[in-house]
């Protein structure tokens, strides 16, 4: 585990806050202050537990919030009711490891195990998002605190920049496993906070700016601790472009696209193209038919050559451990980096960058589709049930915006493995509000909505 001594006292006080948190705010509202100051607070560690999934700041409160809501609200449960959207997540959380841990002879125990840390580590925050925020007024409250997360990481990221230290190493002991020369970009040091990699705080970040900008856009917010919301967002907007990530930028503008053309031209079609791109970019990589030397020799043209060095670096990984991959096609190699590849003499001489290549190594195309799935078929069923027509209601307007950045972190995870459960869990209330029968129109957001 690492650190001082203040990691196991945070990680393991977490449960009783989480419950503390239950007893002082409404239950959808618990459960997203539980998710988002977790992420935002507690360190990255991992506790050892026997024959359970490592504890983690995320499993911390998953924990908590089940076991709140079994004690303070178990009605919760019985309101799930499985449905089709539900089974790509079935099949990554379980089937797939399941069916990897059989076919590779790794046993039963190596199956029950696998099978717990997938749930854990993406099926209960999806599952919470299903009964706790599958309306459109839980899914307002996400976008808010995504934004208001966003407003907190402020003075945290401009003081380790200033400073060009780590907040994680002062605070809790340890180090992140960052490569150091991977802390400056851009002429500046690249924060991170308390996040595992400062990509992993761009991409919260840009999440945070596209809330934000819809809900100054549309009027759900008017001020935020007396200061007028576009007074923030500019604030926000210049901290995240100081968080020196350009995917995380380029993830942004993307976003920004799509929201303005479905409200300027009334359709989601970016949504489906970038859906589109990412099952062809996937088909491609895992088929062998990826044409990456010819878009190395295009893009060698026009950028840097360190950043094209970088690509082709991520390309070769990913040729070789596809090829690896490829051997065990259907069900993967399954876990202990059985998925990797080792020269001559067992070295390890592959570096897994993306999540896509991850889970088809380990789970096979069973395991890419699932994930695929889980992530993308709730940000789709949410575009037919909800047409772009109706994002500019400001009711409806902050689901669209989490759907949208849903599917960016779909993309961001075609080139980087950061495991960010904030977004399974709006997948999850996207999921539930996409299948519910809507009874009534959608009404028009009140103004007594209109602070925070």
């Amino acid at each position: 585990m690492g650190g001082n001594a203040l990691v196991p006292i945070v990680m393991f006080g977490w449960i009783p806050v989480v419950f503390y948190i239950f007893l002082r705010y409404p239950a959808q509202r618990a459960v997203i202050i539980s998710f988002i100051f977790a992420w935002l607070f507690l360190p990255v560690a991992e506790i050892k537990l026997p024959g359970l999934p490592d504890y983690s700041k995320m499993t911390a409160t998953s924990y908590g919030i089940l076991l709140a809501t079994a004690v303070y609200d178990s009605d919760r449960f019985r309101s799930f009711r499985f449905s089709w959207i539900d089974i790509p997540i079935l099949f990554w959380g379980i089937v797939s490891p399941v069916m990897s841990s059989m076919t590779n002879d790794l046993g039963m125990h190596d199956a029950i195990s696998g099978a717990l840390s997938q749930t854990v580590t993406w099926g209960v925050p999806y599952f919470l998002g299903r009964i706790y925020l599958n309306n459109l007024a839980g899914l307002r409250q996400l976008a808010i605190g995504i934004f208001v997360g966003g407003l907190v990481y402020i003075p945290f990221i401009w003081y380790e920049n200033r400073t060009f230290s780590s907040l994680h190493v002062t605070v809790y002991g340890m180090d992140t496993g960052r490569d150091l020369a991977q802390s400056f970009r851009l002429g500046g040091y690249r924060a991170q906070v308390f996040m595992e990699h400062g990509l992993m705080l761009g991409v919260w970040m840009m999440a945070a700016c596209i809330m934000g900008i819809v809900l100054w856009r549309m009027g759900i917010i008017k001020r935020i601790w007396n200061q007028p919301i576009g007074l923030w967002i500019a604030i926000l907007l210049i901290t995240f472009i100081n968080a020196r990530s350009t995917g995380a930028y380029n993830l942004f503008l993307l976003g920004i696209l799509a929201l303005f053309i479905a409200w300027r031209f009334r359709n989601s079609l970016m949504i489906w193209f970038i859906t589109l791109g990412i099952c062809l970019y996937l088909f491609l990589g895992a088929s062998g038919n990826f044409p990456n030397k010819q878009i190395i020799a295009t893009i060698s043209q026009v950028f840097p050559e360190e950043r094209v060095q970088s690509l082709q670096f991520r390309f070769d990984n990913e040729e070789i451990l596809g090829l690896k991959a490829r051997q065990r096609i259907a069900f993967g190699w399954g876990g202990f980096g059985r998925n990797r590849v080792f020269n001559e003499i067992g070295e390890d001489i592959s570096v897994t960058d993306s999540m896509w290549i991850i889970a088809f190594g380990v789970y096979g195309v069973l395991g890419l589709i699932s994930l695929t799935a889980s992530i993308l078929l709730p940000v789709l069923a949410f575009c037919v049930r909800y047409p772009a027509r109706t994002w500019s209601n400001p009711a409806i307007a902050p689901a669209a915006a989490l759907a949208v950045c849903v599917c960016l972190y779909m993309l961001d995870s075609v080139l980087n493995a950061m495991v960010n459960p904030i977004f399974m869990l709006a997948a999850g209330g996207l999921a539930g509000i996409a299948i519910q029968p809507r009874k009534a129109p959608v009404p028009q957001l009140t103004r007594q909505l209109a602070r925070v």
